[in-house]
């Protein structure tokens, strides 16, 4: 019989993956904008365009997430680590602080993303202590900028930490 999994082992060795970093955006029935910082976000599909992310069940804005009919993922750029942080802990209106656009559903965009996708809901699929949010993107923006990373617990800049890598073999 083996030993059962201990969660912060587990955690931590989830961590290991290199990611970036995301803001998930969406509007309640009575039109509050919500959103939530993510790294649980991957492409699925070409086509149809399709994308998931995985917002956890301890969100206060779970099952707005898990029954939205649409969605925004804004990756976030290399130096927008403060807006990661706003939407990872903040606990009052994040929209305030970050600015942002809305798209033609209402879902936010924040402003100088790496990368913008609005999303129809495809399908929702509740999973451990997520849900599986598969949306198919109905328009995207891409400005080329390097995305922000994060691992183990903390954000890189792999444009500024490949830079610096470069500068010392250039050096030897």
């Amino acid at each position: 019989m083996t030993s059962p999994i201990d969660p912060k082992e587990l955690r931590t060795a989830f961590g290991s993956f290199m990611t970036g970093v995301t803001i998930v955006t969406t509007r309640c029935a009575d039109g509050a904008m919500v959103g939530f910082t993510a790294n649980s976000f991957s492409s699925v599909s070409i086509d149809p365009p399709l994308l998931l992310v995985c917002p956890g069940n301890f969100l206060s804005s779970y099952d707005t997430f898990a029954n939205c009919t649409h969605f925004a993922v804004n990756i976030l750029a290399e130096d927008q680590k403060d807006i990661a942080n706003i939407f990872a802990s903040y606990k009052g209106d994040r929209f305030v602080k970050v600015p942002h656009q809305l798209d033609p559903r209402g879902a936010p965009l924040i402003d100088g993303a790496a990368a913008q996708f609005s999303c129809t809901r495809h399908q929702a699929l509740p999973m451990g202590d997520h849900c599986i949010l598969i949306g198919e993107v109905t328009s995207f923006t891409h400005t080329g900028r390097a995305g922000l990373g994060y691992r183990a617990g903390k954000y890189f800049h792999i444009g500024l930490e490949g830079n610096a890598q470069q500068d010392v073999i250039e050096r030897t």
